[in-house]
């Protein structure tokens, strides 16, 4: 009987180092592999946040003239811009558009995550952007069909919001 606990304890304690030869392998990897692969965390300092009508005349001509009022003229551009300080590289950012009613359609043209929610009145943009002298915007196009009335979009990196915007959509008289 003692040889069979003697070769069970020599089976099982062969079996614990093993164990942790394995274990402490796969965490060794997994940590260098996260080290690797980790970048610093450059902290998010917004300088300045302006939402606006983009005028666009030519590829070269672009004016973005600040307002909360965005006539609801189809063809029109309005968004934001969001100045960065310090920041290189990319970026992934949420938006999340609030209108006060069902649009008449959704859409988006840049191929970035978009989902509608809240009874079709919100929508959710997230979009991973190269930063250009420190600056990320997005724009929205005024189309047939958009509702009247006041808007709120709110800006996110991470789970923190980094600008939020009230403005209001208005009849053009014709």
């Amino acid at each position: 009987m003692q040889p069979r606990i003697g070769s069970a304890t020599v089976l099982l304690v062969a079996s614990w180092i093993a164990s942790a030869v394995v274990a402490s392998s796969a965490y060794n990897a997994l940590a260098s592999s996260q080290s690797v692969s980790a970048k610093p965390t450059i902290p998010i300092i917004v300088t300045k946040a302006e939402f606006g009508i983009l005028q666009v005349k030519s590829k070269k001509n672009v004016t973005f003239l600040p307002t909360n009022k965005i006539p609801l003229i189809e063809g029109n551009r309005y968004g934001w811009r969001i100045q960065l300080k310090d920041y290189q590289g990319e970026v992934t950012w949420r938006e999340i558009l609030q209108l006060p009613k069902h649009p008449d359609t959704w859409g988006t043209t840049d191929g970035e995550h978009f989902s509608i929610v809240a009874h079709g009145t919100e929508g959710v943009t997230t979009r991973t952007q190269l930063i250009k002298n420190g600056i990320i915007q997005d724009y929205w196009t005024v189309v047939s069909g958009d509702p009247i009335g006041k808007h709120k979009i709110d800006i996110y990196i991470s789970e923190r919001r980094i600008a939020s915007f009230e403005f209001e959509t208005i009849p053009v008289k014709r």
